[in-house]
């Protein structure tokens, strides 16, 4: 049975490449950077050579890129750090209804030491209304923390947009960027952006290795206390192999972005189109136009997106309703309700989401698989035999 795996903006595999990359500094160049001998100043270059890797993948300065243990890290820096920076001058956030939790959880625990957070709204294509966020903005508003596109529908926020608005108000603006560096084009300077989270783990490199993008002039606090790494601002020894694998993967997955955006939106659309037109009473969700080139997130009416999940599996095709953080909820997708889909209908979701390993064949094969597990979960549906009482009786008698 052939194995689809089409949950990618959960985790990607290592990179060939990127394994080889990252392999001898497990066992031969193992020093540590903040040594003075040989090996150690050999791993402090190496250090400093995907620092340079990360920056110019997004128009940065090599100085601006602090590396974290992972996205969800430099979200929380990000995000507590400019909050407690400029308490003083106020405790007002700016974030949207659809962030990752990493971002939404972090908003909660300031809201709990008495800061104040206006989370937008979105339309039904999940992007915020930049109208709607100049209105949110206070005299106290210190923080604006918009995500660049959404992990679970791959709506693409207007980014640009909101950083200049941002800049014009004096408001510092960041960005939680993990499911967009290496998939669509970012400049941090262009874009108006002050900070900027990513993660290895989405770019074909290994777990346990993300960064923060600081612009220049921002004091930023340190996070974790202990030594004096990363410039005196991310205590604990660095992780080597891991930062030399981000470095490798961003400079690959920003070199091949384009021609692989293309390949991977020619599919995505395949099975857009192939899902819409063969099964009933499914609709996509989040934008049409203004999405990732690899995420596909559909409902389907009277049925549940877990035992949909279930019988994929059976299949050989590895999915997600979801996030993969919250994969273990029972409670509908937050995102899916922003976007003003019922309980109902937000817990018959599906996300699709493509990557290197993914081919038409595989697509194809989704194709035909995935009509009769709808029509089997359907069969066994309540809800879907209320619909057919009250649209088709004749069907139902019969």
């Amino acid at each position: 049975m052939e194995k689809v795996y089409f949950d990618h903006a959960a985790t990607t595999y290592v990179r060939p490449e990127v394994l080889e990359a990252m392999l001898p500094y497990f066992a031969e160049d193992y020093g540590n950077p903040s040594s003075i001998y040989e090996i150690a100043r050999s791993a402090k270059k190496t250090l400093e050579t995907a620092r340079d890797k990360a920056a110019a993948a997004l128009g940065a300065d090599p100085a601006e890129i602090f590396f974290t243990g992972s996205g969800t890290e430099a979200d929380n820096w990000a995000i507590r750090g400019i909050a407690e920076l400029y308490e003083k001058k106020g405790r007002h956030i700016i974030s949207s209804a659809i962030e990752h939790h990493a971002v939404l959880h972090t908003c909660e625990y300031l809201e709990k030491r008495g800061f104040e957070v206006t989370y937008l709204p979105v339309g039904e294509d999940g992007i915020i209304r930049v109208a709607d966020l100049e209105k949110a903005v206070r005299p106290d508003t210190t923080l604006i923390t918009i995500m660049t596109a959404n992990n679970e529908i791959g709506s693409i926020q207007p980014i640009e947009e909101i950083g200049a608005l941002a800049r014009s108000k004096g408001i510092v603006f960041h960005t939680d960027a993990v499911q967009a560096v290496g998939h669509i084009p970012i400049n941090v300077k262009s874009q108006n952006i002050d900070m900027l989270s990513l993660s290895a783990h989405k770019l074909y490199g290994p777990k346990g290795v993300g960064a923060l993008y600081v612009k220049k002039g921002i004091p930023l606090r340190s996070f974790i206390f202990g030594g004096g790494q990363e410039r005196g601002r991310r205590a604990g020894t660095e992780n080597i192999p891991g930062i030399v694998a981000l470095g490798k993967a961003i400079e690959l997955a920003v070199s091949e972005m384009e021609e692989e955006s293309r390949r991977l939106s020619a599919l995505r659309d395949k099975l857009i189109d192939g899902i819409l037109s063969s099964v009933p009473h499914t609709f996509l969700n989040g934008s049409s136009v203004k999405r990732l080139p690899n995420n596909v997130n559909v409902s389907f009416e009277f049925i549940e997106g877990e035992s949909l999940l279930l019988l994929l599996d059976m299949k050989g095709i590895f999915a997600s309703s979801g996030s993969a953080c919250t994969s273990g909820s029972l409670d509908p997708s937050h995102v899916l309700l922003a976007i003003g889909l019922p309980h109902e209908k937000a817990h018959g979701s599906l996300r699709i989401t493509l990557g290197r390993s993914s081919t038409e064949g595989q697509v194809e094969y989704f194709l035909k698989e995935l009509p009769p597990i709808v029509s089997r979960l359907r069969d066994m549906s309540p809800l879907f035999e209320e619909y057919l009482k009250i649209s088709d009786p004749a069907r139902v008698s019969g």
